[in-house]
Parts: C-alpha cells; sequence; structure tokens
C-alpha cells in the first residue's frame, strides 16, 4: 500500500489507562531483590527543555515514568537533537530510620543523563535501556525537602543501542522516545547491605551467590514440603531441593525465600529448570528440563499506544502475557528492547519462555539487510563497526546477561537480528557462550550465518515455509508470518497499513494462520524444527500484523481454533520425539 503524505493518526486508549489495581508506584520494581523499605519517586516531575539557544522553557507537569513523547506522560512532544529535557522533582524520605545509606534506582532513562541531589550531582549514566543505582547518602537532608534533578540528552546516535526508534516513523519503524521511561524509585539499606544475588538453579538444587552484605547469612527457603532454614558464611552456598517442582510454562513454580545478612532482609525466588541442548535419534533439539520440547511463540516488541515504551500500568505486561498464553503460545522473543524487570518477573510467574535479543546498533541498510536476504542472498556481508560502538554492545550484552541471569524464563539470546548492526559475529558469540553458559545463543537471527552459533535461526516471510534440521544444531524459525488485518476504529495509522500479508476479516485471519501452521509449520515440525516466532504479538503504529490490537481491545483472532492448532503442534512434535 503507498504510504500516505500526511496520513490521519489517531491516539488510542488502552484498558490499563482506568486500571487501578496495579500501578508503577504501588510495584516493587525489583521482585528478585526486594526490601520492605522503599519509596517511589513515580508520578507527578516538572519538565524544562534547554533549547539549542540556552533558554530553559517550562513544559509543566510530566507523569514518570513515561516517556515525553506518549500522551499519557502529560507532554507528546519530541525532543530535538540539539535539546535537553530537565526534570525535576521535590521529595522527603518517608523513612530513615530502616539504615545508613540510601539508595536512588533508575531503571532506564534514554539517552545520556546526570542526576543531581539539591544542586550537588551524584552521577551519570549512558544508555537508553539499563538500569543504574547511585548512592545518594552524602547528598540528601533528613529533615526537609530535597530536590532532585536529572538532565537528559538523547541525540539518538546509532553507536548506541535504539531498538525501532527513529526520527520519521512509518512502516516497521515507530516513533522515538527520550527520558524516564522506567520506575524510579528509593531505598534505605544498611552500610553491609546485599548489592547483588546470583540464582544459580539445577534439577535439584540452588546455588546462590551473593555481593555484600555481612559474613554470616541466614536463608527461609518455602516449598510445597515446609521451609528450609539454612545458615552460611561467605557468598556462596547450594541448596539441595528435595522433591523438586521443575519451572516449565505448564508449571511455573517459584520457590520464594527471604535472605537476612545483618540489618538487610531481602525477599526473593528462584525455580529449578534447565535449558540444554541435546540429541534425540541424531537430531539435536533445545531441551527444558532436560527434554525436548516445542517452543511455540509469538515476536514481543513491547510497544503500546498509552505510554510507547511503557504501559499505562504493569497490568500491560500481563494482559500481553497471559492472552497469548491463553491462545496456545508458550514464549515470546522480546525483540530489540529489554523491559523493567516486573515484565520478566511476569514471565517467571504466569509461565511464559522469553527468548531475548540484545540490543542492536549501527545503520540498517534496507537493500543489505532485507532485499537481498529475502530473495535468497544470505552470507557474506557484515557492517564495519566503530570503536564506540563496539565497547557499548559488548558491555552492554554482558550486562543484559547479568540483569536477567536469575530469570527462569529467559532461556535463549539473540546476538544480532538480520544483520543489523553485525560485525565479528563467531568472536562475539564464542565470548557470550563463554560468559553465559547456561542460555541458548542464537548468533545470526534470520541470515548472514557465520559458522559458530547454538542453533539454525532463519526467517522466513514472502514464500513457502519449508525447512529441514541438520544433525549438529537445533533447527529454530526464529520469525515468520506478520499477516495483517486492520481493525479501523482500533488502527493508529488511519490511512496507512502495513503487514506482509493482507486479510478482510478476523475469521479470514484466523484461517490464514491456522493453515500455514498446519501445513508448512507442522512438515517443519516432522523435519526437526522445536521453536517458532510468529509476528506479532500486537499491532504497532502502521503496522497491523498483531494477535491483538495496538491499544489491547480487541483480540484478533479465534481463540478455540489456535488453541487446536497448538494441539496439533505440539502433538506432532511429541510424535516426532518419542
Amino acid at each position: 500500500m503507498a504510504k500516505s503524505k500526511n496520513p490521519r493518526l489517531c491516539q488510542l486508549q488502552t484498558p490499563f489507562e482506568k486500571d487501578n489495581s496495579l500501578s508503577w508506584q504501588s510495584e516493587y520494581p525489583r521482585p528478585q531483590l526486594k526490601r520492605e523499605n522503599w519509596q517511589s519517586l513515580c508520578g507527578n516531575w516538572q519538565l524544562d527543555v534547554k533549547t539549542a539557544g540556552g533558554s530553559i522553557d517550562a513544559l509543566g507537569s510530566i507523569t514518570v515514568p513515561y516517556p515525553p513523547e506518549s500522551r499519557i506522560s502529560g507532554i507528546m512532544r519530541q525532543l530535538a537533537e540539539d535539546e535537553q529535557y530537565i526534570y525535576s522533582k521535590a521529595f522527603t524520605l518517608a523513612d530513615y530510620t530502616c539504615g545508613s545509606r540510601v539508595l536512588l534506582h533508575f531503571g532506564a532513562v534514554d539517552t545520556h543523563c546526570s542526576v543531581y541531589i539539591n544542586g550537588h550531582k551524584a552521577g551519570s549514566h549512558s544508555g537508553g535501556y539499563l538500569p543504574f543505582t547511585l548512592d545518594i547518602t552524602g547528598l540528601i537532608t533528613t529533615d526537609r525537602k530535597n530536590i532532585l534533578t536529572v538532565e537528559v540528552s538523547d541525540p539518538l546516535d546509532i553507536d548506541l543501542a535504539y531498538g525501532k526508534q527513529t526520527k520519521k516513523r512509518g512502516g516497521m519503524w515507530y516513533t522515538p522516545i527520550s527520558g524516564i521511561w522506567q520506575a524510579v524509585w528509593l531505598e534505605c539499606v544498611p552500610q553491609d547491605y546485599i548489592k547483588e544475588i546470583r540464582l544459580t538453579p539445577s534439577s535439584d538444587s540452588i546455588t546462590i551467590e551473593t555481593l555484600g552484605g555481612t559474613e554470616e547469612k541466614a536463608l527461609v527457603i518455602t516449598t510445597p514440603d515446609g521451609e528450609i532454614c539454612h545458615s552460611f558464611k561467605g557468598d556462596t552456598t547450594t541448596v539441595k531441593i528435595d522433591n523438586p517442582q521443575h519451572w516449565s510454562p505448564e508449571n511455573p513454580y517459584l520457590y520464594s525465600f527471604t535472605l537476612a545478612s545483618g540489618n538487610d532482609k531481602i525477599e526473593s525466588y528462584f525455580a529449578l529448570r534447565t535449558i540444554t541442548i541435546e540429541k534425540v535419534r541424531g537430531q539435536s533439539y533445545i531441551c527444558l528440563n532436560g527434554k525436548p520440547y516445542f517452543f511455540h511463540g509469538l515476536l514481543d516488541q513491547g510497544y503500546y499506544s498509552d505510554g510507547i515504551y511503557t504501559p499505562a500500568t504493569p497490568q500491560g505486561y500481563i494482559y500481553d502475557i497471559e492472552t497469548m498464553k491463553s491462545l496456545g503460545f508458550n514464549m515470546l522473543r522480546k525483540h530489540i528492547k529489554i523491559e523493567p524487570d516486573l515484565f520478566y518477573y511476569y514471565c517467571d510467574k504466569i509461565g511464559m519462555v522469553v527468548f531475548q535479543d540484545m540490543l542492536n546498533a549501527g545503520t540498517y541498510h534496507y537493500i543489505i539487510d532485507t532485499v537481498l536476504p529475502t530473495i535468497g542472498i544470505k552470507k557474506g556481508f557484515t557492517h564495519p563497526a566503530s570503536p564506540k560502538r563496539k565497547e557499548f554492545f559488548e558491555r552492554e550484552c554482558r550486562q543484559i546477561c547479568d540483569l536477567l541471569y536469575n530469570h527462569p524464563s529467559v532461556c535463549y539470546y539473540t546476538i544480532f537480528n538480520e544483520g543489523w548492526g553485525q560485525y565479528d559475529a563467531d568472536r562475539i558469540y564464542t565470548e557470550l557462550k563463554e560468559y553465559e553458559p547456561t542460555r541458548v545463543w542464537d548468533a545470526t537471527s534470520g541470515w548472514f550465518f557465520e559458522k559458530k552459533s547454538d542453533v539454525d535461526s532463519h526467517h522466513i516471510y514472502f514464500r513457502k515455509i519449508n525447512l529441514k534440521a541438520k544433525s549438529d544444531r537445533p533447527l529454530v524459525l526464529s520469525e515468520f508470518g506478520g499477516f495483517s488485518f486492520k481493525e479501523p476504529r482500533h488502527s493508529f495509522n488511519l490511512d496507512d497499513n502495513y503487514g506482509y500479508k493482507n486479510f478482510d476479516s478476523r475469521e479470514a485471519l484466523t484461517d490464514g494462520i491456522v493453515n500455514m501452521y498446519t501445513t508448512d509449520i507442522v512438515n517443519c515440525i516432522k523435519n526437526g524444527m522445536c521453536a517458532t516466532v510468529y509476528t506479532q504479538v500486537s499491532d504497532v503504529e502502521d503496522e497491523t500484523n498483531g494477535l491483538v490490537t495496538y491499544d489491547r481491545q480487541i483480540v484478533k483472532v479465534d481463540r478455540d481454533k489456535m488453541l487446536n492448532m497448538a494441539e496439533v503442534l505440539f502433538n506432532e512434535f511429541d510424535k516426532k520425539v518419542k
């Protein structure tokens, strides 16, 4: 469809905007390192903009953690490349009796920021997707209001991760965001506090490593058979679990525990699950808890019509996970975006496997990265990377591994997607596999294959899907589909439409999807395929190829037919591996 010169765009409301059951103020942002004494700083802040000429203009009240470009932030304004946003908020400490140190946490700020407390610089951070923490103990007052100021710039530097953001949105590229887009909160902690925990499960035990805290620690694990009380000294302990419950989408069992160290105490959880690659009848499969598993998944880009990068409430994540699970899916491929920790917690709790993309940077070239691979030219291309891009990308890959290490739902990482920013893929795969050996690694998702990867990963959109597994690697169809049906009253772009095959009704869309799965995908399963990723969970701006609308008001496919289709897939896979 030809692109309109000035398309009519619609501001769509989601159900989460009126749902008060959860909020960014009420939900503790980091459930695997949870303390009782914390204070949310989400809500109303003041926002100014510093222009290129140096003047500072007041923009009014902004609601954090929604990016200023979003409607529900109250601003709905694009940040220019040569401008700065200046956030400010007054706060008093609600409870300072709990400890001697005060930590200020940011979930994510896009892209460069400097943080000030009462006019004194507390720290800075670059990179728009990962959390950071500042110790502000020496900068605050306990008997009066404190002023928190955050200065933000976002030139949309392609040497840094930027996901699907672009200054000229349209098609498969979306509205850029900037500023604070995840939770901000305070914690009071003792001098010797637990800074991090690292949880490594096996099929019947959990190894807990700690950073910080005192020498002596006390652990209480809740199990179906009662509590396990375990004291230890040092930074590492392993606890055997009798009658273990193994985590899976079908049984997302989580073991809760408390860890006390001196005057510090945290709440957390873990799951017992393994993810491995093993051979069955001469064919390699991804195995969950030692058994070949069919990962029936969807591409999940994490965009919402209310807050763009951030749903109106955490209920937005729960809706997506539960709705896709109710349609028979057991996996989401989180596409070129890192979500707040709550998203991964809900996947852990509800039971949804996550295939996580790394955050690509660099130039995307339509001819090289899309056209040539689509007609079959899938080898021999790479993109030169500046020293700056290499440093940021490779450091952030490791930081993502650390950030998500404790989440049982996260089973698989993608390094490069469709050649976008791809360089030194074999070297980076080798280094990351050594750094994080407990997950499956997809080095080059889609095409431009090099020599090293855990899986054989393909994208197919405009031709019949006919794949056959090789014996040495599991076969993964990591993108396909993209079928489109546009709900006019629930579409962002009233004039244009973007999808890979158009249907004129929900019934026709459902039948088209079911037919593709029960013919092409079933045949690939018979040929050894063990994972599929259909595009996609929801419509996103111009794209109308989601199973739900961009505003999450309508499920566009028939639930019963999708469940029956999933049962066919799982049955075929079981027959193949048994």
